[in-house]
């Protein structure tokens, strides 16, 4: 992209920056200075643009980089007018474009880039679930001869979603974009990111109490998911879970086409006679508007049905067949550290389920045991504490403890904090480490033949460190 053309597309002041640049070519758009090589455009960040645009707690002012940046090949940098005296860039001034926030300048050069490119936009959103329905939309999609754009790992917000779509800046051949679209403030997140790339179809795939810390209640965390369903093109599409009545709720928000999908309400997408064989198989007959037609699905649970269905409901929106849509999901993976099974040499299974957690997502992989895991000897659950749950959360661990020791499972490990109280409300057996490090060297001498085992906790908590020890002391199966 020419340098001039980003310029209009960033609304961005380029006063100072030598004539003879406006035709360079810049070939990458980069945040951070490491990233940066020859024929990068660098945009400087500092932490005004951070709180602008609702990323919570402090980060470093990148405008001491700029020097560095251009010296290893950037073409010009992006900086906010008022770190121009304060950071003395007077010798770089040649080279920077000026803009009052960078953050928004960067968002508005991806939305140039997107309306350039016009093609189809298919956003996920939800509480929980949103990687891997996202995953499963686009190998849906890219099944069947589509070149889909998608967001790498979780790049889900105002910084994130740009770093995508910038992607078709230099490769604007893809047929559709699939992507993730987050939030986790009251402070309009979805609707900021749909100005960035307006959906043609908007999947929604549940509301929890999840950042209730942050938006004071579940109905708040609904308006704020709903503004993806507003935000919409005019005569977009809406794929809505039909299992959960705040989603359903949203088809009343815009003058578009609807699709449902669910397991247990009538929907125009339903899995039907589910059948768990081995852990991380199930079976299940697919039923569309287009045909019937019974699925082989690698992965296990009923939240993965559902984000199978939405993924189905999409496929069924650019007029797959149910069989198309058979036929791609036999072959899908779980995402790393999202439902991934791992089948030990020793004869025992773990679910790493480590990414994120909240109270719903937890007793949900916890039922998905239970469904799958029949040959099971024992079924065991790591689980490490919850975050952002507001001031009710020793409670809610608590409760949540209750309900998983209600599902019959035979032992209930908590790593950090509160997963203490998730052990006192399950008073079954097993122990509270203080930290992951602590489970990590733990629980490898607790794991036995026969055993299916559940490690999942919020972030921040960062029991993947238990998957990594067992990956280091046992091996997979061949």
């Amino acid at each position: 992209m020419r340098l001039e053309n980003a310029i209009k597309f960033m609304n961005a002041d380029a006063v100072t920056l030598s004539p003879a640049l406006l035709s360079a070519e810049v070939n990458s758009f980069v945040i951070d200075s490491r990233e940066v090589q020859a024929g990068a455009g660098f945009f400087v960040l500092s932490q005004p643009e951070y709180k602008n645009n609702c990323f919570n707690g402090d980060f470093e002012d990148s405008t001491k980089y700029v020097g560095v940046a251009l010296e290893n090949g950037a073409v010009a940098a992006v900086v906010r007018r008022d770190r121009f005296a304060e950071h003395n860039l007077e010798e770089f001034k040649d080279r920077l474009i000026f803009a009052e926030d960078v953050i928004v300048a960067f968002q508005n050069l991806a939305h140039g880039v997107y309306a350039e490119w016009n093609k189809p936009v298919v956003a996920v959103t939800g509480s929980a679930g949103k990687t891997t329905a996202k995953e499963l939309t686009a190998h849906v999609l890219a099944s069947f001869g589509r070149k889909v754009l998608r967001n790498i790992k979780n790049y889900n917000n105002g910084l994130g979603l740009p770093i995508t779509v910038l992607n078709l800046a230099q490769d604007s051949s893809f047929d559709v974009a699939v992507l993730e679209m987050g939030m986790s403030t009251p402070n309009n997140e979805i609707a900021r990111l749909c100005g960035i790339t307006p959906p043609d179809v908007a999947v929604e795939l549940n509301v929890l109490p999840v950042h209730v810390e942050h938006l004071g209640s579940i109905e708040n965390v609904a308006k704020a998911k709903a503004e993806l369903v507003e935000g919409m093109k005019i005569g977009g599409t809406a794929v809505l879970n039909a299992d959960d009545f705040r989603v359903l709720a949203m088809r009343e928000l815009h003058d578009g086409k609807n699709i449902t999908y669910g397991i247990e309400n009538q929907a125009d997408v339903m899995a039907k006679n589910i059948r768990f064989e081995r852990f991380g198989e199930t079976t299940f007959d697919l039923q569309t508007p287009n045909g019937s037609v019974e699925v082989s699905f690698p992965l296990n649970g009923k939240h993965n049905i559902l984000n199978a269905l939405a993924a189905s409901a999409v496929g069924v929106s650019f007029g797959m067949t149910a069989q198309e849509i058979a036929e791609s999901l036999k072959t899908v993976a779980p995402p790393p550290q999202r439902g991934e099974v791992l089948h030990f040499a020793e004869g025992f299974t773990v679910v790493n389920d480590t990414y994120n957690s909240n109270p719903d997502a937890l007793i949900s992989m916890v039922q998905t045991m239970i469904d799958g895991g029949n040959s099971a000897k024992r079924k065991i659950v790591v689980a490490g504490e919850m975050r952002e749950l507001g001031n009710e959360a020793q409670k809610i661990h608590f409760e949540t403890g209750q309900t998983i020791a209600a599902l019959k499972i035979d032992k209930l490990f908590g790593v950090e904090g509160f997963a203490e109280d998730l052990l006192q409300g399950a008073n079954l057996n097993g122990e509270f480490y203080e930290n992951s490090t602590v489970a990590a060297e733990k629980f490898v001498a607790e794991v036995q033949a026969g055993d299916l085992v559940l490690v999942k906790g919020s972030r921040g908590v960062r029991t993947e460190k238990v998957i990594e020890k067992l990956l280091e002391k046992f091996e997979l199966e061949k």
